[in-house]
């Protein structure tokens, strides 16, 4: 019986494969991307003002640390989910936009994890409610 794959057929079978292989490897990590909504709670919208610890600003989304005070004088951090650096980097955002010491008021959606202190979706000011990029936008885009 002969086999109905010419050898030129095979070949370009098995670089067809290959290549659809290699594209999963990179198109899994844009469609496994998730919403915020699992994690955070649209309907628990919680104001805070802190003092910035760190701003990590990486992959897959930035993460920006901030030091809220509590009634009883105790320091709580808080970790804020951002986008993504490269979209922040469209609306003007460096990693130095944000350095420890600044202080900043932040509303945004809470995180849905008992005991934990996140917010995501946030809409940040500095202290006295001006933007923190010069003319810049002080509302991150709520994208699902």
């Amino acid at each position: 019986m002969k086999s109905i794959f010419s050898g030129r057929d095979a070949l370009v079978t098995a670089l067809a494969t290959a290549f659809l292989a290699g594209a999963g490897f990179f198109l899994a990590p844009v469609l496994a991307h998730h919403a915020s909504g699992p994690f955070y709670d649209p309907e628990n919208r919680v104001e805070i003002q802190g003092t910035v610890t760190r701003f990590v600003f990486r992959n897959p989304h930035a993460y920006l640390y901030v030091e809220v005070p509590e009634a009883d004088g105790e320091l709580i951090e808080w970790q804020i989910e951002l986008g993504a650096p490269i979209s922040l980097r469209r609306t003007g955002w460096t990693p130095d936009s944000l350095t420890p010491g600044t202080v900043v008021k932040m509303t945004g959606s809470k995180s849905r994890a008992e005991g934990s202190y996140g917010l995501c979706c946030v809409r940040m000011t500095r202290e006295d409610g001006s933007p923190i990029l010069s003319g810049g936008r002080v509302e991150e885009e709520d994208v699902q």
